[in-house]
């Protein structure tokens, strides 16, 4: 899939404002003011699935209570009428959805509708919508229509996806597969573009657009080119001048948007990785901040042959919130194990110095001594009982952590993850490997099939010199025999005999990883962590073919990887002939 990676040089991070905007939405298309004394209206929030992947991450139930939503149902579910209540529908414009909002129209469920889409609405639905209304006499009810330019899901400050919904429609292999329509291929580039163009109009700023030549990176980046200038050319109607802006409109800097295709770089996703965050992601189930884990069942105290205790899912959101993942993410796993250790360790002290406090309290005697002790201890016990919000948080905090941290340690443990990081990483690097290739891939012991088909993928993809044809039957013999599924690497062989990639394999830089002996305070017998046998390895600085292309484009470096490198500012005039040249 193309990825685009934007430098922007706006004040308030993408997170803040697609949650304003969203709290606006809300707050009936009327900005939210903070700490308004005066009760919010109360209302409704109906959304369809894309509308619930958007607000999920960015507004907690508590925040949607704050903001008068009573009630938050999915469109297409049996909802009963509230005939005396606003409501607020966030969806995508799709002739399903203004079926349905048409059908909700002639009940006449709400008492008032405030109709939002997530991206803009053609002039043809919003007839049937205002058809229906007409029909269901329900004009007067329908207060506002919004296109809020959405269509986009942030997950950090600095990071958003396109898509939750039906994301293999955009994904590398929507765009890969050899039986793809012309036809199928512009609806991927506009989802592709629509959704790009709705993070800038958010965004409030008009990107400056540079993609590699002859790939789907260009069409993409010709389209979102095309639609800017579109709207920027209304002057009158421009989503990107006025309040959209704010302060932003008067900076004369700009973001960058490197369009960049998958194909420059297929090894670093099949890597296996070494930081917390990009653990849970590979090996847990973790989708929008949020993870799902699996406890471990036991058998209950019964007679033998008693069926084992169904096991219960946990959900864990892991947001911007959470001090520790914000700190830790980016950590290696042994390290985060250590800090989960230090962090029990020092919210046990401050338990039990709330407890000492406590038995303290309870002093007999009336000599002095013990009087002026009780009246310092009181200051220090009322100390500790104002902070017990922040010690229960904590305790909240560390034992998430210990979950979500054991969970990803049994996968590290079961699948050998510590050898195979480290292998890749020689591989990558181009560093002498100390073990063949054809043993981790034999070994019944390391990893599960996958993990053995990313490896020789990855092998496979970084090798200057492609295997001999003997020497590939012995591995495809050897990953057959690990249960294997040989049409990844059919692929990869086809894709670098097209590419010529044989004779330029994308580059890793010459980065090794240092195996650092084992961790001596998560060794400790009273520590959660069981980490023996687990490598503590330290990370290198890498620089990876993306993060080349990136710096030698802001800092506008003359490189053969980025000389032919494409250049689109929508703001500039050009004649309408020179859009395709």
């Amino acid at each position: 899939m193309a990825s685009a990676a934007a430098a922007t040089a706006a004040a308030a991070s993408i997170r803040e404002r697609q949650t304003v905007a969203l709290k606006r939405m809300l707050n009936f298309n009327v900005p939210h003011i903070k700490n308004s004394t005066g009760e919010p209206v109360w209302k409704v929030l109906i959304y369809d699935r894309f509308g619930q992947d958007i607000i999920s991450p960015l507004l907690s139930v508590k925040e949607l209570r704050d903001m008068g939503i009573t009630l938050h149902l999915l469109l297409h579910s049996d909802r009963d009428p509230i005939p005396d209540v606003p409501a607020v529908y966030f969806v995508m414009p799709t002739e399903e959805n203004i079926d349905r909002m048409c059908q909700d129209l002639r009940n006449q469920l709400y008492e008032s509708y405030y109709l939002n889409f997530i991206s803009a609405i053609s002039r043809s639905k919003l007839e049937d919508i205002a058809n229906a209304a007409l029909a269901a006499s329900a004009v007067t009810q329908v207060a506002k229509v919004f296109d809020q330019y959405l269509n986009f899901i942030t997950l950090e400050d600095d990071m958003f996806v396109l898509c939750n919904q039906n994301k293999e429609l955009v994904s590398y292999r929507a765009i890969n597969r050899p039986d793809i329509t012309d036809t199928e291929m512009e609806t991927v580039m506009d989802t592709i573009v629509d959704s790009l163009f709705c993070f800038f109009v958010t965004l409030g700023a008009v990107p400056i657009i540079r993609c590699s030549r002859g790939t789907a990176a260009e069409m993409v980046a010709v389209k979102l080119d095309k639609k800017l200038r579109e709207n920027l050319r209304d002057a009158r109607n421009s989503l990107f001048t006025g309040d959209t802006l704010g302060a932003g409109q008067f900076s004369f800097q700009r973001p960058l948007l490197v369009l960049v295709d998958r194909n420059i770089d297929l090894a670093t996703p099949l890597h296996h990785t070494w930081t917390y965050q990009a653990l849970v992601h590979d090996v847990l189930d973790f989708h929008l901040n949020r993870v799902n884990l699996e406890e471990s069942s036991g058998v209950e105290n019964s007679p033998a042959g008693a069926r084992p205790k169904r096991k219960n899912k946990k959900s864990y959101d892991l947001t911007p919130v959470d001090k520790f993942w914000q700190k830790h993410k980016g950590s290696p796993f042994p390290e985060v194990a250590e800090s989960v250790q230090q962090e029990l360790e020092s919210y046990r002290a401050q338990e039990d110095e709330v407890k000492r406090l406590k038995s303290i309290m309870g002093l007999e005697g009336e000599d002095e001594g013990a009087i002026s002790m009780l009246s310092d201890n009181t200051a220090k016990l009322t100390s500790a009982v104002s902070s017990l919000p922040e010690l229960l948080e904590k305790k909240r905090l560390i034992d998430l952590h210990t979950n979500v941290a054991t969970a990803v340690l049994e996968h590290i443990k079961a699948r050998k993850l510590d050898v195979y990081f480290e292998y890749e990483e020689k591989i990558m690097s181009k560093t002498t490997l100390d073990k063949s290739l054809l043993d981790i891939i034999s070994d019944p012991d390391a990893g599960t099939p996958e993990d053995k088909m990313r490896l020789f993928l990855i092998y496979y993809i970084s090798t200057q010199q492609a295997p001999s044809e003997a020497d590939l039957e012995q591995y495809k013999k050897a990953l057959t025999d690990a249960g294997c599924n040989l049409n990844p690497l059919q692929y990869i062989k086809q894709w670098k005999a097209f590419t010529k990639m044989a004779s330029a394999p994308a580059s890793y830089g010459s980065t090794t990883t240092k195996p650092m002996g084992l961790l001596s305070r998560v060794m400790n017998t009273g520590s959660q962590f069981v980490m023996e046998g687990v490598k503590n390895l330290v990370l290198k600085q890498q620089n990876l073919p993306v993060t080349r292309i990136l710096d030698n484009l802001m800092e506008m470096k003359s490189n053969p990887e980025t000389d032919d490198y494409r250049y689109f500012d929508p703001k500039m005039l050009r004649g309408n002939d020179s859009f395709f040249l």
